[in-house]
């Protein structure tokens, strides 16, 4: 399976490719952020995040997208922009037919150190161990953005085969 990571955010919005399967090393794809400037009208950073996430989405062919899921914060500024960027996420998934999952913070954090409360450190150092890399991914917009593809994979993947398994099993009592 093949997942790409979207943290959102108007400014930095962090991507990443992770590639594997549940109980299988995982393998790092690529990773990098996408950046808009403040100065230029928020219409305009949405296109180019848009253009940013479909150029990803064409080079990496993911079979499913995971976008960390916008949760309320004390600034309102922040977190309009992170919206406005998840559902640029989301449309361009969509457009595609791609499954797209929405996991949040502390479920990320989870899946990656065994903590919902871990912090942006300790997430970092887990993505470079579960990845096998030198370094931690930097900023720490790129580490969320691999974290929320690994979370997918041992948690989404899991869920899809559980999901198909009931699916089936629907199907077979009806006959």
């Amino acid at each position: 399976m093949r997942v790409l990571g979207i943290d959102p955010g108007l400014t930095r919005c962090g991507m990443g490719v992770v590639e594997g399967d549940v109980g299988r090393p995982l393998r790092l794809v690529d990773v990098n952020v996408l950046r808009t400037s403040a100065d230029v009208p928020t219409a305009q950073r949405l296109v180019t995040i848009e253009r940013g996430i479909d150029a990803w989405l064409d080079e990496h062919r993911p079979d499913a997208v995971a976008v960390e899921r916008v949760f309320a914060r004390s600034d309102s500024s922040t977190i309009m922009g992170t919206a406005q960027a998840s559902g640029i996420a989301l449309v361009c998934a969509a457009r595609r037919g791609l499954p797209v999952a929405l996991h949040t913070p502390s479920e990320v954090k989870a899946a990656v150190s065994g903590s919902g409360r871990a912090a942006k450190a300790q997430v970092g150092a887990m993505i470079t161990r579960i990845l096998r890399l030198d370094a931690p991914p930097k900023p720490a917009d790129a580490a969320d953005a691999l974290a929320l593809a690994i979370t997918h994979i041992w948690r989404g993947g899991a869920q899809a085969r559980i999901d198909a398994a009931l699916a089936a099993s629907r199907a077979g009592g009806r006959r």
